[in-house]
């Protein structure tokens, strides 16, 4: 592991994420105690999008920003909102220079699969129909997330494909949870590993799925055809259960005729780009910035 990570592993949060009430008390204390991102050099507004039910967003508009990014954060479908997204939403605005559009979806268990789904697809169907109200270039709105917000990315993808929905130009899927079957090497072997484990991840995915059998929306791994997807960043970490099923996605879409930036960073774990002293955490936000500023470029 990488050294500048090791030393943080004694402080890392333990959440019970068979206590999901607690899990995201816990975690908002930690998100609220971490210092405020600079958002100087931009406008940030909270609104809401029009849906059954309607979805809260917060719009982080860089000055002289191109291009859109539809923001799904992590929290594995169970924790997480608009505010403990805001430090990373408004870094990642920041770094590519685009309209983020931060949405806050709902949460299992009480909202399982597909509520997320169906928050993170009104938004972008929103963004899409409002790009002279945004500002924003029709042609050049991507979407984006980490984690489970990786995951909703991939199924949003997927769902717009098969709908003929909005364009979307690209997908970013930063440690991407893609796969409910957890039979890869990486899901069977790293049991033990910081933060995010084998049990953890089954529990978010219990909550996410309910009691509905999981399908290609749900986990995008198991679509059959990935053919007609938007080109594709991609990023696993070493020391992550969901490394090796983000690879085998990067590979198939690949093989389906999809171009992918695939970046495994070596000596890494699930969600340790949070530790911003590190010099590896710092290339990896900026190399997540750097894919969307290109993607969305004229």
């Amino acid at each position: 592991m990488d050294p500048e990570l090791e030393a943080f592993l004694p402080f890392l949060p333990q959440l019970d994420l068979n206590d999901p009430v607690a899990a995201r008390k816990e975690f908002a204390e930690r998100a609220a105690a971490a210092p405020a991102p600079d958002t100087s050099n931009m406008e940030v507004t909270d609104r809401t999008v029009p849906a059954d039910p309607d979805v809260a967003v917060r719009i982080y508009r860089p000055h002289r920003a191109q291009g859109a990014v539809v923001w799904l954060h992590g929290g594995g479908g169970v924790f997480g909102d608009l505010d403990t997204e805001h430090p990373w939403a408004a870094r990642i605005a920041a770094l590519s220079g685009a309209v983020l559009i931060s949405v806050g979806y709902r949460l299992a268990p009480e909202n399982p699969f597909p509520a997320a789904l169906d928050d993170a697809y009104a938004v972008l169907t929103w963004a899409a129909e409002h790009t002279d109200e945004l500002g924003i270039d029709p042609a050049r709105i991507a979407v984006g997330g980490h984690s489970a917000g990786a995951n909703l990315t991939a199924a949003v993808a997927l769902r717009a494909r098969d709908e003929r929905g909005p364009a979307i130009r690209f997908q970013l899927l930063n440690q991407p949870g893609l796969d409910d079957r957890q039979e890869t090497w990486s899901a069977r072997n790293f049991t033990d590993t910081p933060w995010f484990n084998r049990d953890r991840i089954a529990a978010v995915w219990r909550h996410y799925l309910g009691s509905r059998p999981a399908t290609p929306y749900a986990a995008p791994a198991r679509a059959a055809d990935l053919s007609g997807l938007p080109p594709a960043y991609i990023a696993t970490a070493e020391f992550c259960p969901n490394r090796d099923e983000g690879i085998a996605y990067a590979l198939r879409l690949l093989q389906a005729g999809v171009p992918v930036e695939l970046h495994q960073w070596p000596g890494t774990f699930h969600g340790s780009q949070a530790l911003l002293s590190a010099e590896i955490s710092q290339r990896q936000n900026a190399e997540l910035g750097a894919a969307l500023r290109r993607a969305l470029a004229e």
